[in-house]
């Protein structure tokens, strides 16, 4: 799928292996020579994230320069002429909200870092970040409001990240498409019902909004709880 799609940019989320332990096909991909990887330190099989580039980034950076979330390889950054793209794999808030706190913490700390970049250039922000946005987002919003994922404080989060200059692409394309889901649990045969979530977006700062060309959620492409997104740009 990923050869037939031919990103200049391929996000990866909750990779879960060290950099050594990359698969050598992931490695050998064909148009993806630059790949830069990031895995939670001393947390075999946690979180990481990988971010593969067709051409070579100006820099790379790894975390957001907070040390309680750096640790868990959560955000890879490339910087290119026209833009930053951002690959982020934003944390749960966990069952029973156990880590809704530290997850409170680290949308605070991310959309400072988001709005840094953005004030050097235009952002690109890819990811599974954990959050149904509103209603129409989710297959069942009324059972799952006090679930991870769907609570107030993570929404609002959400929000304020919208209010800080940036555009979820897919829903400003897309504003009453229902049913548009990126995750369904392996339970219960969820996918086949389209039992889903939205938690992937490609997020981009508004002045970018003159290059969007489409956001496409790639709801058949199998291998994953999560289905790949794609944005398409013209920069």
């Amino acid at each position: 799928w990923v050869q037939e799609e031919a990103p200049d940019v391929l996000c990866l989320q909750e990779t879960k292996c060290a950099v050594s332990a990359v698969p050598a096909e992931v490695r050998a991909l064909p148009g993806l020579p630059h790949q830069f990887w990031s895995s939670a330190k001393d947390r075999p099989g946690y979180s990481g994230v990988g971010l593969l580039a067709k051409t070579e980034p100006l820099n790379v950076t790894y975390g957001i320069g907070d040390p309680e979330h750096d640790v868990d390889g959560r955000v890879v950054t490339a910087e290119f002429p026209s833009l930053f793209v951002v690959c982020a794999y934003v944390p749960n808030a966990g069952r029973g909200l156990v880590r809704l706190e530290p997850r409170l913490r680290f949308d605070a700390a991310f959309l400072a870092f988001l709005r840094r970049l953005d004030a050097q250039k235009p952002v690109l922000l890819c990811g599974d970040l954990n959050v149904a946005h509103n209603e129409i987002d989710l297959c069942h919003p009324r059972v799952n409001r006090n679930n991870p994922g769907f609570t107030a404080q993570e929404r609002e989060g959400f929000s304020r990240l919208l209010d800080a200059g940036f555009v979820d692409s897919f829903r400003h394309l897309y504003p009453e498409a229902r049913g548009a889901f990126t995750f369904w649990t392996y339970l219960g045969g969820a996918r086949a019902r389209n039992v889903g979530w939205r938690l992937d977006y490609a997020v981009l700062s508004q002045r970018l909004l003159g290059a969007l060309c489409d956001c496409k959620i790639r709801s058949t492409v199998a291998g994953s709880d999560h289905c790949p997104i794609t944005a398409l740009l013209a920069v």
